[in-house]
């Protein structure tokens, strides 16, 4: 523990220490100093670092809950890694490493399928600072190699090399945004301009929203066989609105979408928005790694809304296991990889749970992305409500973004008076 500290906390400059001289243990408050003691020895001397260090990762993520910098749950982590399959030798980027739990479950991923320490290539971008150090601990804890960036934006530039793997789960609904500088080019509207950046050739992504910026950029820093794994709000998913559906057209016309999953509500942090989880790949043809099937044209969509448990003694939710294990097995299925056997288990569309649609019929309905409108429950009287629920949430959504975007655009006409 005294070596983690040494080697994670900033330097303090020690007055008692020779002039120039550093100590790199910062000094505790005055008065903390034998229960702090008694608490790294405690803590060092533990044999179940990993577990003890994870139940603090919780503890730090429920804490900065109201920031909304909170971490993503073990659970949802090994969903979001068993989606894009990483293998020995990937390339791996987090560009919202948080305190690192992706990169973490990845290394674990490979390392049980391989059975050494992968070769793989793991980095990570954090914005602040504070938890950017989190993730350097977690990693060098567990004795994982990863390249954690110093801290920083990573919306504010491309990204200057291509990955295999990309997994993120940023802010939803984040506003305000900027490019490097501070302007952009907002599409169809006045303003100062910004050289073309390659990450959004046809309009740049509103200021009212990262959503878009964040997608475009994942896309962007993926090889040419790369794929990706990212939560976004389901608005992004459904709304009608130009942006988002432009946005939508584009990833459909290049083929990029593979998998949108409906999540149920606070199971990925803790926000209150609901949110999809989608699957971005750029092959999606058959080959080894990723599956026997051709799936080139075609959306897997799984509507998940209702797989959850709730935490014992407590209203929260998680995925848990047996969720996190048959939205899985449902796309190895859908991708024709074999499950715990030794043959690929047939893939079909089961009702209120999932469906294989092609792009042509994704398009015919304005290129929404929403499982819930693709994975139909069967109908009832409680589907009924649900799906107005629904419905009702995502136009008042639409209009909360109509207002952000008129608010934003006031204010640039503002600041040119």
């Amino acid at each position: 523990m005294t070596k983690c500290l040494v080697h994670h906390l900033p330097a303090i400059e020690d007055p008692a220490a020779e002039a120039g001289a550093v100590s790199l243990v910062p000094v505790p408050p005055s008065g903390s100093e034998g229960p702090l003691h008694a608490l790294i020895q405690a803590i060092g001397s533990t044999q179940l670092v990993g577990p003890l260090l994870d139940q603090c990762l919780r503890d730090l993520s429920w804490a900065q809950a109201d920031s909304s910098n909170y971490f993503t749950p073990e659970d949802m982590a090994r969903l979001m890694v068993g989606a894009v399959v990483p293998h020995d030798g990937h390339r791996v980027l987090d560009p919202a490493c948080g305190s690192g739990g992706l990169l973490v479950e990845s290394h674990r991923y490979v390392h049980e399928r391989v059975g050494l320490n992968p070769t793989m290539s793991l980095r990570g971008r954090e914005l602040h600072a504070p938890t950017s150090q989190v993730a350097r601990m977690n990693l060098w804890v567990r004795g994982i190699k990863a390249d954690v960036l110093p801290p920083g934006d990573s919306l504010t530039q491309p990204e200057p090399e291509t990955y295999d793997i990309v997994l993120a789960n940023p802010s939803l609904n984040q506003r305000d945004w900027t490019q490097e500088g501070g302007t952009e080019q907002h599409a169809g509207q006045p303003g100062p301009s910004v050289p073309l950046d390659p990450r959004w050739p046809e309009d740049a992504p509103p200021r009212s929203s990262a959503d878009f910026a964040w997608i475009q950029h994942i896309a962007h820093a993926l090889a040419p066989a790369g794929r990706a794994v990212f939560l976004m709000a389901d608005r992004v998913a459904g709304s009608r609105q130009a942006m988002p559906r432009r946005l939508r057209e584009r990833l459909l016309r290049g083929d990029l979408v593979e998998c949108v999953i409906a999540l149920p509500r606070r199971v990925y942090g803790h926000s209150q928005s609901s949110a999809c989880l989608w699957v971005i790949n750029k092959a999606k043809s058959a080959r080894p790694g990723w599956g026997a099937l051709d799936r080139r044209g075609q959306v897997l969509f799984i509507n998940a809304r209702r797989a959850f448990e709730q935490v014992p003694q407590s209203r929260a939710r998680r995925l848990g296991d047996k969720n996190t294990a048959l939205i899985l097995s449902t796309l190895a299925a859908w991708r024709g990889l074999p499950g715990n056997g030794a043959t690929a288990t047939p893939y079909s569309d089961t009702d209120g749970w999932s469906r294989n649609c092609s792009v042509k019929e994704i398009a015919s309905r304005g290129y929404s992305l929403m499982p819930t409108s693709y994975a139909v429950e069967p109908p009832g009287p409680e589907r009924d409500t649900r799906s107005r629920i629904d419905q009702l949430k995502l136009e008042l959504t639409e209009q909360f973004d109509q207002m952000r975007a008129l608010e934003l655009r006031l204010l640039d006409a503002l600041e040119e008076i």
